[in-house]
């Protein structure tokens, strides 16, 4: 029997959106500056007037060394490189500044970065080199290799504060053309962990959660995108 009420429309499983390619603002004016990035911005900066010419930045992950690397990639010119057996990267090294980013999670051949390095210090040229972690827990194994790293200027980025988080997360959304107010900020920087990995995955999160449900940015979106990665929806 009829009796003149429509059922609730069921709601399908959400589809998630093609996934559209964003370009993270890289430049030097977009560097998001903070104590805690200080030392490595002013020695990128201070290009060419190096202390060493062989340079290394760690930092955990969304922490900005890739974004360091490109700014000292555009104002030095520098060639990207993975020294490989037989790549001859020493070669490349010997003519103009280079970059090895991620060195703890890229395979490579340590004679080779070894003789890149020695390239560099022989011709008068700079090696850049990112990392998560120092050079003594990358499991090197060739002693000169390690002398050679132990020379390095070495900075550190540290993870970040509340203020640099906030500033962070509003650079993630901008960068994904969406515009948030403050209070939503806020409201997340207080319930996820404080780390830019954090900050990369619920402000992603977010943006796939609205695009497939073709909605606004919410406090009720962000507090579900909070939840399900494990975060606390209360505040910590």
């Amino acid at each position: 029997m009829n009796d003149g009420k429509k059922s609730a429309p069921k709601r399908g499983p959400e589809q998630l959106p093609l996934a559209f390619a964003y370009r993270a603002s890289s430049g030097r004016d977009d560097l998001l500056i903070n104590a805690r990035m200080e030392t490595a911005v002013g020695l990128v900066d201070s290009w060419p007037d190096w202390p060493s010419p062989v340079v290394i930045i760690t930092g955990p992950p969304g922490s900005g060394k890739s974004h360091l690397a490109a700014v000292w990639r555009e104002a030095s010119n520098a060639a990207d490189i993975v020294p490989e057996s037989g790549a001859q990267t020493s070669q490349t090294a010997a003519t103009r500044p280079v970059i090895f980013e991620d060195v703890d999670r890229t395979a490579y051949s340590e004679t080779e970065l070894f003789h890149v390095i020695n390239s560099v210090r022989q011709n008068g040229s700079a090696i850049l080199m990112t990392a998560r972690t120092w050079p003594a827990t990358w499991g090197i194994d060739l002693a000169d290799l390690k002398s050679r790293l132990r020379a390095a200027t070495m900075v550190e980025i540290g993870e970040p504060d509340e203020d640099h988080l906030q500033q962070l997360i509003v650079k993630l959304f901008a960068d994904r053309q969406l515009h948030v107010d403050d209070r939503l900020v806020g409201y997340i920087v207080q319930r996820i962990d404080r780390s830019f990995e954090a900050a990369q995955a619920v402000v992603e999160r977010i943006d796939q959660m609205a695009l497939a449900r073709r909605a606004k940015v919410t406090r009720q979106l962000a507090g579900q995108a909070i939840t399900e990665l494990g975060f606390s929806a209360s505040e910590t």
